[in-house]
């Protein structure tokens, strides 16, 4: 089928789905999450062969991470769908109700969206978690993921689809586009009237492509050019604990550091430290002059990578002069993704939360955090770094809209 003949099929079933119950759509994802750990040898044979395809491209290492799976993500997938069916259901949820002086009963209700398209990179564990989103929420989702992982993609819509059919869910409800030519992904971002949003998830260049093209409502998710700055009053073993975790723990994932800024009055204490810890975890350390006369090893800086997201084992350090400093260059480099201060003083940490504008803002705690099912949603569609609807990891709430309810007597005005 044609992308438009996919987003046909889903549009015209969101209707029924929106009216679905809450028991109907929760049956349907736990019964989804027990066929797709169910389909985990058809689905690991497919995502080998995609892996196997990759290596021959000789892709680099962090993106073959984000693209393989093994059984223990496929159950992770699928603990993920029990989840967002535990979750509150989204759909009908009243934000306020007021009667007005003539009677008039106004109602704030939340409703969904309609047909979502997603275009997304390598990772196929957003498949699992975009349908489960979309679905609890009332959305049909209209799926366009990289072609580097379609065989993997395909094996997992389509166990979740015949689960989701067969308990109730409008087929249809669930399309993913399996034609990988880059006209079709153009052809999906001008689908008006069809798709009522669009959500990309992935590198600057995918989702700068659907900025600029999409003529369709646009939610844009973040390049997380993610920052840990570490104050002249942080407790250094803390900081440096934080810092291996939200480098090293997973490199490829968008809330990753990728800049690391020390106050000029620690910089001699901690920086030789964790120069020793991070390279032994295999970390290539870029610094400015400052930074690297204390961090063995290390090599000069450029100026494109303080706004650099690597998604991979490296990391920018840059020694600065104060706290405003630190805040200057996180405005200046960051993504307003995910930022941390490591600070021992409550006046400075309310300064950082407050000056630095970001989707998330840490103090004494790994950027590593700023994830769905980390923050209570469950699973999560992206991370919103605009300021508009969503912001943040987007969960339930984030997939719905609003309609006025207004019940009256008679009234006329």
């Amino acid at each position: 089928m044609s992308v438009r003949e996919l987003a046909q099929s889903a549009k015209a079933v969101s209707g029924k789905l929106a009216i679905t119950s809450a028991k109907t759509r929760n049956d349907a994802l736990i019964a989804m999450a027990d066929a797709l750990v169910a389909a985990t040898p058809v689905i690991l044979s497919a995502n080998a062969e995609d892996v196997r395809l990759a290596k021959e491209r000789g892709v680099k290492a962090s993106f073959i991470d984000r693209l393989t799976l093994d059984q223990k993500r496929v159950e992770s997938m699928a603990n993920g769908m029990k989840k967002v069916a535990l979750l509150a259901d989204p759909i009908g949820k009243s934000d306020f109700v007021t009667v007005r002086p003539n009677g008039l009963r106004i109602e704030k209700r939340r409703v969904p969206l309609g047909v979502i398209g997603i275009i997304y990179e390598a990772r196929p564990n957003v498949t699992a978690d975009a349908i489960a989103l979309c679905l609890k929420s009332g959305n049909a989702c209209v799926l366009r993921g990289g072609s580097e992982a379609l065989l993997s993609n395909a094996a997992i819509t389509d166990a979740l689809n015949a689960a989701a059919v067969q308990n109730g869910i409008p087929d249809g409800t669930i399309q993913l586009l399996r034609d990988t030519d880059r006209a079709a992904a153009s052809e999906m971002m001008k689908l008006n009237g069809l798709i009522d949003v669009l959500i990309p998830r992935g590198g600057q260049g995918l989702i700068q492509s659907v900025v600029q093209q999409a003529t369709i409502p646009v939610i844009e998710t973040g390049v997380g050019v993610c920052h840990v700055f570490i104050d002249e009053t942080a407790d250094l073993a803390m900081a440096a604990d934080i810092i291996e975790n939200a480098k090293c723990s997973r490199p490829s994932v968008c809330n990753a550091a990728e800049t690391l800024l020390v106050h000029e009055r620690v910089a001699g204490d901690c920086l030789p430290k964790i120069a020793k810890r991070l390279i032994k975890r295999g970390v290539e350390l870029r610094c400015d002059a400052r930074a690297k006369a204390l961090m063995p090893g290390a090599i000069d800086a450029t100026q494109e990578d303080w706004s650099t997201e690597y998604n991979d084992l490296i990391l920018s350090v840059k020694v600065v002069d104060s706290f405003e400093k630190a805040v200057a260059h996180i405005e200046t480099y960051g993504t307003h993704h995910s930022d941390a201060i490591i600070t021992s003083r409550y006046d400075t940490a309310e300064r950082f939360l407050n000056e630095v504008n970001s989707a998330a803002v840490y103090v004494n705690a790994s950027t590593r955090f700023t994830d769905g099912e980390e923050f209570g949603f469950g699973a999560e569609i992206g991370i919103s770094t605009q300021k508009l609807h969503a912001r943040g990891p987007m969960g339930l709430d984030e997939l719905t809209t609003v309609k006025y309810v207004i019940r009256g007597s008679g009234q006329i005005r």
